[in-house]
């Protein structure tokens, strides 16, 4: 027989545009002369759905599509995921439609605890597992955590042990190495249970979270026999003789930092296109970040939604001023250029006139280089007001913990393509683009970083080296470490805790930080939960 795995990349809410793909999908694999197509976790609501949850007519409406696609579907027999409300209780649900009916269903056994998912407020646990047979094949069914989690758990009823195959609906979001952990999780799970496993997850962002797809089967032996492409939406078949997955096309898996890349792009792109934003600006700078922000934003979205704004002032370099220009032109995207001295000198002038502060007086250095920030934000955010147009900004995850950006500056804007992006991945992110095409000019990736709002100003004068910064922050934020913890790994007990200091102080920045791209364990949008007010500094 063949299985068809429906890898989508579906919108939260949009319950009628998902039961079109979902119907879209069945008919490819019928086509295709599949018997059983395999839906991601929640396929039909939308993952995650938080507190839409909450609203019963929402989950009225997701029961109504389902009965729809019950109707529709005909010929082959769908697995589809859904919330599911029934005897007073909700819960995250598989149904198993064919002819007509629901033949058996599956509701989810272990919720996420995930702060970003928290699926234990939402829904009820299930108790029972689900057996159902397809042309004499016996097929189990574990939705997402029921089997990331099982490890965990000793709960005999979470799967039929008689089952030949075990599918596994899945909302896995991405994060660095995440398809390791997969692997060998799945490989645990085989080697106690000897089930065959075949992995239906979501793709496409969804918010701040991005969904890699990457759905695979492993046999009976825990040997991969097929791979599915990452960050692509797709429905492929999995053939199966004398109850065996027969081996398939393997997708070459992308390297880190080539699948850091396409997350970003991904999210970015799925951003705007499921908010309806006809495009983007970007306050390019001539500096290492906008570069980057402005390579992914043109290949997720192409140059013709993509507009960039230089405003330079007296402290901008003319190296900046040329290699921004260039990295436009190269790119094909619309380009501005505002000089913001004449703002800035009347900001100044209103504060000495009117609020009594000079620089020979007493206000502090910062004061006129926040300021700058602050006009560049002005007139960008002017900018979205009149075309529509979403600001990307461009600060990067090693600025954002340890205060290194402007509230109502260089934070202002709708969604922040590196927040979870640290400066030395930066580069790296910057090489690797170069190697498929050289777009961001060479310059911007050798010099020293600056935020040239001064003279002669580099990043250092006021942060530890990056490599230094970026392996603290590391420690702290992703890996948990105690400072004590990270001093014994060598660092300068002055670094770890001038770091750790600075991240606990800038709490309150980054709450009214934009939403941004995850691509760790720890994130400062889905997955950090500091208090503001906070006198623990460990």
């Amino acid at each position: 027989m063949k299985i068809a795995i429906a890898q989508l990349n579906l919108t939260v809410g949009d319950i009628a545009g998902n039961a079109a793909k979902i119907i879209d999908a069945a008919e490819q694999a019928k086509e295709a002369g599949a018997e059983l197509v395999v839906t991601p976790e929640l396929a039909l609501s939308g993952y995650p759905p938080a507190d839409l949850l909450l609203r019963e007519t929402f989950y009225e409406h997701c029961a109504n599509a389902l009965s729809d696609l019950v109707q529709e579907i005909s010929g082959i027999t769908l697995v589809v995921g859904h919330p599911d409300f029934r005897n007073g209780k909700l819960y995250n649900s598989a149904s198993v439609i064919r002819n007509g009916e629901i033949i058996a269903y599956h509701h989810k056994h272990i919720l996420n605890r995930a702060p970003f998912f928290n699926e234990y407020y939402y829904f009820d646990k299930g108790v029972e597992p689900c057996r159902f047979e397809v042309g004499g094949v016996k097929f189990g069914i574990l939705i997402c955590a029921d089997f990331w989690q099982a490890h965990t758990h000793d709960d005999t009823t979470l799967f039929d042990a008689d089952a030949d195959h075990l599918l596994v609906l899945s909302a896995s979001a991405y994060h660095i190495n995440k398809q390791v952990s997969r692997y060998q999780l799945t490989q645990q799970f085989i080697n106690k249970t000897g089930i065959s496993i075949i992995h239906a997850n979501l793709v496409g962002g969804q918010d701040e979270l991005v969904f890699d797809g990457a759905s695979f089967v492993m046999d009976r032996q825990g040997v991969l026999t097929h791979q599915f492409a990452e960050f692509k939406e797709e429905v492929v078949l999995v053939e199966i003789e004398n109850q065996v997955p027969v081996n398939g096309y393997i997708e070459p898996h992308l390297s880190t930092v080539a699948s850091i890349y396409q997350a970003l792009c991904v999210g970015v792109r799925d951003y705007i296109e499921k908010n309806n934003f006809p495009g983007v600006l970007i306050g390019l700078s001539g500096g290492i970040d906008s570069a980057l922000t402005l390579a992914v934003a043109v290949d997720a979205l192409g140059a013709e939604r993509v507009w960039t704004a230089m405003m330079p002032t007296q402290y901008t370099s003319s190296f900046s001023l040329e290699d921004a220009g260039i990295m436009a032109k190269t790119l094909g995207v619309k380009h501005s250029q505002s000089l913001i001295k004449p703002l800035l000198d009347h900001f100044l002038l209103a504060l000495e006139n009117d609020f009594q502060l000079s620089p020979g007086n007493n206000y502090v250095s910062t004061v006129p280089e926040n300021l700058q920030a602050r006009i560049r934000g002005t007139l960008l955010m002017a900018l979205s007001n009149q075309t529509g147009y979403i600001v990307l900004t461009t600060g990067n995850k090693s600025e954002i913990a340890v205060g290194y950006c402007t509230l109502y500056g260089d934070m202002a804007g709708g969604f922040a393509v590196l927040k979870d992006i640290s400066k030395t991945m930066v580069y790296q992110l910057c090489k690797y683009r170069n190697q498929i095409a050289e777009i961001i000019p060479r310059r911007i990736v050798e010099r020293a970083p600056s935020a040239e709002l001064r003279y002669n100003q580099t990043d250092q004068d006021s942060l530890p080296a990056y490599e230094v910064l970026d392996a603290v922050m590391e420690a702290y934020v992703e890996n948990n470490l105690s400072s004590a913890e990270i001093i014994e790994k060598g660092f300068s007990e002055t670094d770890v805790h001038r770091v750790i200091h600075l991240i606990k102080v800038n709490e309150y920045k980054r709450r009214q930080s934009p939403p941004g791209i995850r691509v760790t364990q720890c994130d400062f949008g889905t997955t950090w939960r500091r208090p503001i007010t906070n006198g623990f500094e460990q």
